[in-house]
């Protein structure tokens, strides 16, 4: 039985060991270290010229993308797998993984093609022929937060989905917000998530601001499910009432401790996402790759 005091003692022998690890050492391939960005981050600019977009990103020196829009239209920014994959090429850029929605909220339309629950062998068709490697959960709405039997059948559909992933060699995974640790009945819907879901088929992508803005600790997470965590989200949390977002090592999140456990908890990719920016976005990616280049790889 996984008990209270087995768990802090985990915590207390993985701390032990893994601080006096190299941060990432695994991710420094050919001299380059890979260093993402979650699309989403400058979706207005991606909806008006993305291969110019896409040219600007890979020249701030970001090498690995993650994807925001298929839903709903069935195409990455506009454009076939092909297409998409031929602009990627020619800026020396991979999009490792791709956003989801699950699609049982269809926002007024009279559908939403490409989710999880509608049309989903073509998405996982379509990200196969991309090369995508991760497919991800990426947000549920507040219609779909109906209590902990709703996330006990949510949990059901990530798990057919990620069975459908595995087929073509493609790995599901869930992406959290603070919604998840809010408690219903003495739970976290996150852990019952966690509990319902077969560890295989479905990682988890942990945003790195939202579960601290929850008052949640990545690496207490990291402790009670390792390997669980392969793609993380980093954001960083000013200083203010608000906790807003902010630029990677400009806030409150002590990303050097956090990355110190990136082997135990899986990680496998990172990308940085800014929902929201002072001013240009390419400015805040600046920003956050400076910081990242100088302290976590």
């Amino acid at each position: 039985m996984y008990t209270r005091r087995s768990f802090l003692r985990s915590v207390s022998l993985y701390s032990a060991g893994a601080l006096a690890a190299p941060a990432l050492a695994s991710f420094i391939k050919a001299g380059q270290p890979t260093i993402g960005l979650q699309l989403y981050t400058v979706r207005d600019a991606m909806q008006a010229d993305p291969a110019g977009t896409l040219a600007r990103v890979a020249q701030i020196g970001y090498n690995s993308l993650e994807g925001a829009t298929y839903t709903g239209t069935e195409k990455f920014y506009g454009m076939d797998p092909k297409t998409f994959k031929d602009v990627l090429k020619k800026n020396g850029l991979v999009m490792r993984s791709s956003h989801y929605r699950l699609g049982e909220d269809k926002g007024g339309a009279g559908e939403m093609k490409g989710t999880m629950l509608d049309d989903w062998g073509r998405a996982v068709d379509d990200a196969a022929a991309l090369g995508v490697q991760y497919m991800v959960c990426a947000w549920l709405s507040p219609a779909e937060r109906k209590g902990l039997d709703h996330y006990k059948w949510l949990a059901g559909e990530l798990n057919k989905a990620g069975e459908k992933c595995k087929k073509s060699g493609i790995q599901f995974c869930y992406h959290n917000h603070d919604f998840e640790f809010e408690k219903q009945g003495g739970q976290y819907p996150y852990d019952v998530v966690l509990d319902n879901t077969d560890k295989n088929l479905v990682k988890m992508e942990i945003d790195l601001y939202w579960v601290t803005k929850a008052g949640q600790d990545p690496i207490a997470l990291f402790a009670k499910n390792p390997g669980r965590f392969p793609l993380w989200h980093l954001k960083d949390m000013d200083a203010t009432p608000e906790h807003s977002f902010t630029e990677v090592g400009n806030g409150t999140i002590d990303f050097k401790k956090i990355f110190a456990h990136a082997s135990h908890a899986g990680m496998k990719y990172f990308f940085v996402e800014q929902d929201k920016c002072p001013g240009s976005p390419f400015d805040s990616i600046t920003k956050s790759i400076a910081y990242i280049k100088k302290n976590l790889v």
